[in-house]
C-alpha cells in the first residue's frame, strides 16, 4: 500500500493524483506522435475535471500551461501554444501604487472634483453658472443620501466656496426632498378613497334604483294579499 508521505509532491491538487501519474507516463513515451495523442487525451480529461476554466477566456491555453506545469516543464510535445517557462508562471505582477494624495472632496468622490476643475476652466458665464448649479445639486443629493435629512443652501454654498476659494456660487438650485417610503397604511387609505369615490359616483344610480323599488312596492301594494295558513 502506498501512503501520501512516500509519494512525490502533488503539483496541482485540482486534477488529482491520477492525472499526474498519466503525465508521468507520457514523459516515458519515446514516440512523438503517440506522446502527442496521449497529451491531447489528458487535456480533454483535465477540462472535464476542472470545468470552471471554461468560463475563462482561451481556457485551452490555460489547460496546456497546467499540463506543462504538472510535468515540471519537462514535457516535449507539439502543442498548439508555446511552452511556458517556470519563471513566467512564477512571476508576480507589479504592485499597484496606493494613492497617497489628500483631497478636500474625499466624502464627495473624485468625479465631482473633476467636474469642479472643468467648471473653473469654463470661460462662458452661463455655462459656468450651470456647472455651479449642477455641482450644488449633486452635493445636496449626496448629503441627503448619507445624512437622511435636508441640508440648507447656506451650508452647501459655504462648502462650495471653501472648495473653490469663492470662485463658484450657485443660484436656483432645485431642492432635494427627503425620500419617504410608502407604508401599508397609506395604501389602505388610498384604497378607501377610491372606494368612497366610486360609491359617490354611483350614488345617483343607487338612489334611482331605490326609488324604482319603492315605487314598485307602493304601486303593487294594494293588490298583494298575504296568505294565511289555518
Amino acid at each position: 500500500m502506498e501512503y501520501n508521505t512516500t509519494r512525490n509532491h502533488l503539483i496541482i491538487r485540482e486534477y488529482g493524483r491520477n492525472v499526474q501519474k498519466m503525465v508521468e507516463y507520457i514523459l516515458t513515451i519515446e514516440d512523438p506522435e503517440k506522446r502527442k495523442r496521449n497529451a491531447h487525451a489528458v487535456i480533454e480529461l483535465m477540462g472535464i475535471l476542472n470545468p470552471n476554466l471554461k468560463n475563462v477566456e482561451d481556457y485551452k491555453h490555460k489547460l496546456w500551461d497546467h499540463l506543462f506545469q504538472i510535468s515540471d516543464f519537462n514535457l516535449e510535445v507539439d502543442a498548439p501554444y508555446p511552452k511556458p517557462t517556470k519563471e513566467e508562471l512564477s512571476a508576480k505582477p507589479a504592485p499597484i501604487p496606493y494613492p497617497t494624495r489628500s483631497s478636500k472632496l474625499a466624502h464627495l468622490g473624485s468625479n465631482l472634483e473633476g467636474l469642479i476643475e472643468k467648471a473653473l476652466e469654463e470661460t462662458d458665464p452661463d455655462k459656468k453658472q450651470g456647472f455651479a448649479n449642477s455641482i450644488a445639486y449633486y452635493m445636496k443629493l449626496a448629503y441627503s443620501n448619507w445624512h437622511k435629512e435636508i441640508v440648507h443652501d447656506d451650508a452647501i454654498q459655504s462648502e462650495l466656496s471653501d472648495i473653490t476659494n469663492g470662485q463658484l456660487a450657485f443660484t436656483n438650485t432645485p431642492s432635494v426632498k427627503a425620500f419617504r417610503q410608502e407604508t401599508p397604511r397609506d395604501k389602505g387609505n388610498f384604497n378607501k378613497r377610491n372606494k368612497f369615490q366610486q360609491r359617490n359616483g354611483n350614488g345617483g344610480n343607487n338612489n334611482n334604483n331605490g326609488n324604482r323599488r319603492n315605487g314598485n312596492n307602493n304601486g303593487g301594494g294594494g293588490n298583494f294579499k298575504k296568505k294565511r295558513f289555518l
